[in-house]
């Protein structure tokens, strides 16, 4: 299945910078009727820019810990696609234009957990992988029909109450050895499963 990530958020201000549709590069001109944002690309453009452009994002396996750190749940998104699939998934969205990794990896995680979830993120977060995804299936494990993807995979701790908002309709908390299991990985889009696993593995959570 291919990665489906909204944007931009429905919460954003009507002053603020926005990607209707998704990131691209500075310098192709504003939307008319849009922003002035030179970064902000209309649908054509954006489509241009995915045929010669890699896509940058980042992606969060949220956790819950106990008192010594160790991973005691994994929380996994059920999600319904433009096209009306319903899929389990992750928190995953695109780095805007003059964006710092760890604000675009903040505001993704409020999107799709809400703004409750407190998550801990440290001042300069490092990815567990890089995931690579390729409109051609087969050249790794991952997989986006629509686009080459290079994604910066994280694992965060989240302390809060999580109130899925956009198109994510739960957060299903599960044991570390359900999440890795086959089962859940058949139902996870864009072989995301593989990235559970990885994520699991970093933080020495799989038995």
């Amino acid at each position: 299945m291919a990665v489906r990530t909204p944007d931009p958020d429905p919460e954003e201000l009507p002053d603020e910078p926005r990607l209707p549709s998704d990131l691209g590069a500075s310098g192709l001109g504003a939307v008319p009727g849009g922003s002035s944002n030179p970064a902000w690309l209309s649908d054509f453009e954006l489509e241009a820019a995915r045929r010669r452009l890699p896509m940058l994002y980042v992606e969060a396996v949220p956790v819950r810990i106990d008192g010594v750190g160790q991973v005691t749940d994994v929380g996994i998104l059920l999600r319904a696609t433009s096209v009306g699939e319903i899929t389990r998934t992750i928190v995953s969205g695109r780095v805007r234009y003059g964006e710092t990794v760890r604000d675009a990896l903040f505001r993704h995680l409020e999107n799709d957990l809400g703004p409750m979830a407190f998550p801990l993120l440290p001042p300069s977060p490092v990815p567990f992988t890089v995931a690579e995804y390729f409109p051609l299936p087969g050249v790794t494990a991952f997989h986006d029909d629509r686009q080459h993807a290079v994604s910066l995979a994280f694992v965060v701790p989240v302390t809060g109450t999580c109130e899925p908002r956009q198109d994510a309709l739960e957060v299903t908390w599960m044991s570390p050895a359900e999440a890795a299991s086959d089962a859940l990985s058949a139902e996870m889009e864009g072989g995301r499963g593989s990235l559970v696993r990885l994520a699991l593995a970093s933080v020495g959570a799989l038995r």
